[in-house]
């Protein structure tokens, strides 16, 4: 069991001291990330690190390691830092050096000054993300990942990580100077704003008058901090009461709960994008001192307009409350391959414990693949067929892409489902209990004419909007178009249709920049429910044929998720995940024999078989082998997949006659 130790209650102090030992050699910073991911490979070290997603900010101590695992939903313009600069002290013109990197706020001792014309200051540059929880992310997943953090959250609790205020207080009378970060072209300026500070202005000069310890004209003048409520909002929206427009936090879909946090990445920013899901570990900082810096500056009479570029609305919302948007100074980042806290985190490392995992849970396939298939055909009311295309469904990804086309998506319209919305409502949660992400969009002419669908630039305020299909890759959406009734599509509405159309059929979102859109690949797992057939595009059609009429559909459906054990359940969790990160092939010789079946097809029906009924075909065949935990496609399987696509053509044509021009 790794010892809470300095590294990770005062990783600054652990910076500084790698800085003494290297300056001027430029690999200190190299030895900083070495030291840190040597740390936490030991014993599971990551599991004593305190999440933002689990811990309030408010339990976590400022400048203390923390990590986030989230999504990028923006990214801001570059800002330039002091990487190194020295003080000096004016009466025995002592002179010290001292990093900036992972700090908000230029630090010096009592007697020392900054000087700015010192000529080792160094300036560099870093990105900054606005990082959100992941949208959409399942209470399961919340609730595994606290567990791990329950020791760690109960130490906090006793107080051996938690906040010691008046250490603090005493730390906060060293004198401080505003980082002088800035983004390229616009006027130099501080991030933290304090929410009280920033929502009342008025307040906000009287306190900083009644506590500076030094002139108001001081810029290195020593503050009270005053201890702040930092747990960000559950809302979208920070409601002020002064006449301030409330604070949009940007979460993608509404009701989302946590953090949203500006994450400010020192190295190979280049390598991660707008959506990527990212696990952090860095320097949490909520220092409170700069919002009164940033006051100082904003109602300097002497500021020259013409320096400053930024808008109000721009200022407002990249320099939100730190006790709102805390801010997390990156030492080591990597992108997630999944969200699953049942796995491993990255399954591509030849590692003795990730490669144990694995075998171990292949070995017991056959039987969890059987239960599950179970489970769902009691959810979808005793059809079997429709629960293992439901199946095939869960496990699909993109696994690659050729020019536009998107390769595996597998887009799901499962058709006749009773216009009950308790089925509807139930069977998205038993899909919400497997899957780590998901969301269920309740399509009307109402929500389709008055939601926001697309990612949008805001010129004004210089960020991205975000949007309902602005979600993480492998997140389930569940479209539910059995409640949909007779009406008018209004401009807006058309172009959230059409935007779900692209969405499925290309996988790709495209973000509306004004004066042009710009196409974001995703990969996205899209089940439709309707009555009918659906009005938007889909890779294959499965006609619900209902085995089993409960007489009451609200107590039928709840009783199967309370019938599972939860050992079981996670079970059911860990093969959906897993063999979505497995990798497929087909052989030559299986080809071959995959080819001359279909020219034998097409010599018995050349009319109704196609070249497209092959590509579902393979399709079919490749989620079936995966599913069987293959690799590889077989005889046998090749076999199983056209005799599930004969079933589910038969059982469509078969409701073409009943109805008519059902499909």
């Amino acid at each position: 069991m790794p010892c809470v130790g300095d590294w990770l209650n005062s990783p600054l102090s652990i910076v500084q001291g790698i800085f003494a030992q290297n300056f001027p050699n430029s690999d200190w910073e190299k030895k900083v990330t070495e030291y840190f991911k040597e740390k936490l490979k030991e014993n599971n070290a990551t599991n004593w690190v305190p999440s933002l997603n689990d811990v309030p900010v408010h339990y976590l101590k400022p400048n203390s390691l923390v990590k986030f695992r989230c999504m990028v939903q923006d990214m801001f313009d570059p800002e330039f830092y002091m990487g190194v600069y020295e003080t000096v002290d004016p009466n025995t013109n002592a002179r010290v050096l001292h990093f900036g990197k992972y700090r908000d706020v230029a630090e010096c001792g009592p007697q020392q000054e900054i000087d700015l014309n010192s000529s080792q200051t160094v300036t560099l540059e870093r990105q900054t993300f606005y990082c959100v929880p992941v949208p959409g992310e399942s209470a399961w997943v919340k609730e595994i990942s606290f567990l791990t953090e329950l020791v760690l959250y109960a130490i906090i609790v006793c107080g051996i990580l938690n906040l010691q205020f008046h250490a603090y207080i005493s730390a906060s009378q060293a004198r401080v100077s505003p980082s002088t970060s800035y983004t390229p072209s616009r006027h130099k300026r501080s991030y933290e704003e304090d929410e009280d500070m920033d929502l009342h202005p008025c307040k906000q000069k009287e306190q900083h008058m009644g506590n500076s310890c030094c002139s108001g004209s001081d810029i290195h003048g020593c503050v009270e901090p005053k201890r702040l409520e930092t747990e960000a909002s559950a809302g979208h929206h920070v409601i002020s009461p002064n006449c301030s427009p409330p604070l949009d936090l940007n979460f993608p879909l509404p009701g989302e709960k946590g953090p949203a946090c500006l994450v400010k990445v020192y190295e190979s920013w280049e390598s991660f994008k707008v959506n990527d899901v990212l696990e952090v570990f860095g320097v949490l900082s909520v220092d409170p001192v700069l919002s009164i810096v940033n006051s100082e500056e904003r109602d300097s009479s002497t500021l020259d307009p013409m320096e400053c570029m930024d808008t109000a609305e721009e200022q407002r919302v990249h320099s939100p409350p730190a006790s709102l948007v805390p801010r997390i100074h990156v030492i080591l980042a990597q992108k997630l391959q999944h969200i699953n806290p049942l796995l491993p985190a990255c399954l591509n490392e030849e590692e003795s414990k990730t490669c144990e995992f694995v075998s171990n849970f292949m070995s017991e396939l056959s039987p969890v693949r059987a239960e599950l298939l179970g489970f769902l055909t009691h959810a979808l009311l005793g059809d079997s067929l429709a629960a293992e295309y439901l199946i095939l469904h869960l496990i699909s990804t993109v696994y690659a892409r050729r020019d536009v086309l998107p390769l595996g998506k597998f887009t799901v319209n499962l058709s006749g489902c009773p216009r009950n919305s308790a089925f509807m409502e139930h069977l998205y949660r038993l899909i919400q209990q497997l899957v780590p992400a998901s969301y269920h969009l309740r399509m009307s002419i109402e929500s389709m004419n008055h939601s926001r669908f697309i990612p949008h630039k805001d010129y004004t305020a210089n960020r991205l909007v975000s949007g309902l299909l602005q979600l993480a890759s492998n997140t389930s959406l569940v479209i539910d178009e059995t409640q949909l009734e007779q009406g008018q599509l209004d401009t807006a509405g058309v172009h959230n249709v059409t935007a779900l159309g692209n969405l499925i059929t290309w996988q790709k979102v495209d973000y509306d920049f004004n004066y042009h859109r710009m196409e974001f690949p995703c990969n996205i797992n899209v089940l439709i429910t309707s009555e009918g057939r659906s009005l938007l595009p889909s890779d294959c059609q499965v006609h619900l044929q209902p085995q089993i009429i409960p007489p009451n559909m609200e107590e039928y459906m709840s009783s199967l998720l309370t019938a599972v054990l939860p050992s079981v359940l996670n079970k059911f969790r860990i093969y959906l995940s897993l063999l979505r990160l497995l990798d497929y092939s087909i052989s030559d010789e299986v080809t071959k024999a995959v080819e001359e079946d279909f020219v034998e097809m097409r010599k018995n029906d050349p009319e109704s078989v196609t070249a497209d009924d092959l590509h579902k075909m393979l399709l079919v065949a490749r989620f079936l082998s995966l599913s069987a935990g293959q690799t590889t496609l077989s005889r046998e399987r090749w076999l199983r997949a056209k005799q599930l696509e004969a079933l589910r053509k038969a059982r469509l044509q078969q409701q073409k006659c009943v109805n008519g021009n059902e499909l």
